[in-house]
């Protein structure tokens, strides 16, 4: 048993095209008999005037007859093809007109599709497109995109848990060989070996747990939900951040320029991310910065948003280099690991807490040398300038 009867797409396009290309050729047989529609009576000869027959007069009669009546086709035949010169330009504009009509309402619902489509990314896996209709082709597809957004949304949420729940089972070995290393430290005079084996290993291991820390906050992130969204300054935290990092500012001898930072930009989100959004970008100016740098921490408020800014000096940096420093582990050459022994996941932090926040993080390597990282946040609504409480 077959498929049932239904409008298919092609069956659509045909039936429309056939309809107004033979709605063309009616109207333009029209027009050419409309216009080759003149009598010619009003061109017909005289009747002769009445008189004795002569051979000879009534020879030039026939001859001037013949002459007129091929006058008259000759001014027929222009007429006819003028006519349908005229009509042929015409039937041809309205032609592509009605086929432009009619191809457009046609792939509408594929513009639609298309559309919705682009408007899905990582961040939002589970919209659906959700076409309604009658089940033809267009519709084929975009169930076979649900489909396909479905599968996509299964393995980053399976990737993403998986990510957390790892980080969370290695705690425990590494709490449980921190806890060796320091009995072993605590034993009645270690051996030198011993104390400088247990440094080392000690340095080491928190490196891990600050990588294990990074991946639980870069899944949290990632997993697109934040259920404690409050309004949070950008100010007030940029403040604690730089405060947080002061024994490490004085050490490397920076000049930090804060004079930009305002009361007033406000956003409304997890205050828990978005200070761990500023504590990296701060992180980042000071670990790779050069010694006797500078920083400038700004924040700007208009009407595209919020926006919290970074910039430091330094060498010249490649722009495509740059922009990779928003995925995982890419640094900028073995000289931004910093002595601090970054973990690379920095940015990439960054990144996905803005587009949590549905912002946008911008990356720009300075023309005079250094790096802009400016992360753009919706404002919070009803909040102004004066607002934050100290």
């Amino acid at each position: 048993m077959g498929k049932p009867w239904s409008w298919t797409v092609g069956r659509r396009f045909t039936i429309l095209y056939a309809a107004g290309f033979l709605g063309s050729a009616i109207v333009l047989l029209a027009l050419t008999y409309l216009m080759a529609g003149g009598r010619m009576s009003s061109v017909a000869p005289e009747q002769p005037p009445a008189g004795p027959s002569d051979p000879a007069a009534a020879e030039q009669q026939i001859q001037d007859l013949e002459r007129r009546l091929a006058d008259v086709h000759a001014q027929q035949s222009h007429r006819l093809l003028v006519g349908s010169l005229i009509a042929l330009l015409v039937m041809a504009s309205v032609s592509l007109l009605l086929g432009r009509i009619l191809a457009g309402h046609v792939l509408r619902p594929l513009r639609l599709i298309t559309a919705a489509t682009r408007r899905i990314s990582a961040e939002n896996l589970d919209q659906r497109l959700a076409v309604t209709g009658p089940v033809d082709e267009v519709k084929e597809l975009a169930d076979t995109v649900d489909g396909l957004l479905e599968r996509l949304e299964a393995s980053f949420v399976a990737q993403r848990r998986f990510v957390g729940n790892a980080s969370h089972e290695l705690r425990t070995p590494l709490a449980t060989m921190r806890a060796s290393l320091d009995v072993a430290a605590a034993k009645p005079e270690p051996a030198a070996q011993t104390v400088a084996l247990v440094g080392r290993l000690r340095t080491e291991l928190d490196r891990v747990d600050h990588l294990l820390d990074g991946f639980l906050v870069l899944a949290r992130a990632q997993h697109g939900t934040l259920a404690d969204r409050t309004p949070v300054s950008l100010g007030e935290l940029a403040r604690e951040a730089l405060t947080g990092r002061a024994g490490d500012i004085t050490a490397k001898k920076l000049t930090v320029d804060d004079d930009s930072v305002g009361r007033d930009a406000w956003t409304r989100g997890s205050r828990a991310l978005l200070s761990r959004m500023v504590e990296n970008m701060v992180d980042n100016a000071v670990v790779h910065n050069e010694r006797s740098g500078w920083i400038r921490v700004a924040t700007e408020r208009d009407g595209t948003g919020t926006h919290f800014v970074v910039e430091t000096g330094g060498r010249v940096l490649d722009q495509a280099q740059v922009d990779r420093l928003t995925q995982p582990f890419e640094r900028l050459g073995a000289d931004r690991t910093g002595p601090e022994g970054s973990c690379g996941l920095g940015l990439s932090i960054v990144a996905a807490i803005v587009a949590a926040h549905g912002g946008r993080l911008t990356l720009l390597a300075r023309p005079e040398g250094g790096l802009r990282v400016a992360a753009a946040l919706p404002t919070a609504v009803g909040f102004r300038r004066g607002e934050v409480k100290r």
